[in-house]
């Protein structure tokens, strides 16, 4: 694998549809604490219009962020967002409901944000709601720098170009072409999270086990196909990543 200058650009502009809210111009925030032992919270809450409400809960990869929300009023949704977004979801409650489990592939803070469907935002209804949240399960945390040299100035041990079909382009020409690829290990054995910039958006992020890919911050599900020593993972129909072997284990 040759290794190549860190040249990340985080751009944090939306471009999926689907991870659109009724969001005002200031979305009020709110940390979410456990209690000292405790792995899960209970948040009561009141939406009014547009006043939605982001809860962020830090996490880290490997864990499995468990959320569900009882609202009042009908239209009244929450969607999951990786660490840097701003309006990209991992998970959309208007499309998949008010339930969400799931692993995740990167470390930092996580935003449970909870509002009122466009439509109802702007009659402004109102309605009160209860959401619980948990953290469960260990961390996987990363190589110290000890073990695997990062990067000088990022947490990452290592970079490369892969094939790839990243999110945009999946609509457009829906060619393969190649991208750059970042990794932070956590691990010899083919546990790390890979990271793909992506154009006007936050980084596509894919958490490998021992060597295959178990969760991702999109919200299509992960399969993965291995020929050689490539895998090559997809993401819904048509996004995809080629990832060599040597930038997982950095053998």
């Amino acid at each position: 694998m040759r290794i190549l200058p860190v040249a990340i650009f985080l751009i944090l502009q939306l471009v999926q549809p689907l991870a659109a809210t009724a969001a005002g111009a200031g979305i009020r925030q709110e940390r979410v604490q456990f209690a000292k032992g405790d792995t899960s919270a209970v948040v009561k809450g009141h939406l009014k219009g547009d006043s939605d409400v982001d809860y962020l809960v830090r996490a880290g990869a490997g864990q499995t962020l468990a959320v569900t929300l009882k609202g009042a009023n009908a239209s009244n949704y929450f969607n999951v967002l990786p660490p840097g977004s701003k309006d990209v979801a991992m998970f959309v409650g208007s499309a998949s409901g008010n339930s969400f489990t799931g692993v995740l592939p990167a470390d930092g803070d996580h935003t449970v944000r909870v509002y009122l469907m466009r439509s109802a935002a702007r009659r402004n209804e109102a309605g009160d709601y209860t959401l619980s949240i948990s953290v469960t399960g260990a961390a996987l945390a990363p190589t110290p720098a000890s073990k695997d040299a990062l990067l000088p100035g990022t947490p990452f041990h290592a970079s490369g170009k892969i094939a790839c079909l990243p999110y945009i382009e999946q609509f457009r020409e829906k060619k393969t072409q190649q991208c750059e690829a970042f990794v932070i290990r956590r691990g010899f054995d083919g546990t790390a999270t890979v990271e793909i910039p992506q154009e006007k958006s936050v980084p596509r992020r894919i958490l490998f086990v021992k060597g295959k890919p178990i969760a991702s911050d999109s919200s299509d599900p992960v399969t993965f196909t291995r020929q050689g020593d490539v895998t090559t993972v997809k993401l819904g129909e048509a996004e995809r990543y080629e990832i060599p072997d040597a930038l997982v284990t950095g053998g």
